[in-house]
């Protein structure tokens, strides 16, 4: 293969041709789009944007005429047994698993799994 920074202008030209039809090694015309980042700095761009975090519990189905009939004290049992791991979203994307834990007052979950995915919608 010729040196890149010494084309010649027919090779070029052969070279986009190829780009335009399609026809190019992935690895000789890798988009740098398609990459992830490599470094904490080529984040920076996207470290303000808000993201909606939940954690599921667990999940129960009911008719609209239970769900009426609830009242204060009654309790919903969820499709999760004690101590088993509770589903973290990310903008409504399940990304890791996890379990609650107590942080002072308040209720918060410690990531145990995280979930990777091949889908990129």
């Amino acid at each position: 293969m010729p040196d890149k920074d010494n084309l010649e202008l027919n090779e070029l030209e052969g070279d986009q041709n190829a780009m335009a039809a399609g026809q190019f090694d992935d690895d000789e015309f890798n988009d740098q789009s398609d990459r992830a980042p490599s470094t904490a700095k080529d984040l920076e761009a996207v470290y303000d944007i808000p993201v909606q975090v939940s954690a599921v519990l667990g999940k129960a189905t009911m008719q609209v005429s239970q769900l009426l009939k609830l009242g204060r004290g009654a309790v919903v049992e969820l499709d999760r047994k004690v101590g088993e791991a509770i589903d973290i979203y990310v903008n409504n994307r399940l990304v890791a698993r996890g379990e609650v834990v107590v942080v002072e007052d308040r209720l918060g979950v410690t990531m145990t799994e995280i979930i990777k995915t091949d889908n990129h919608n």
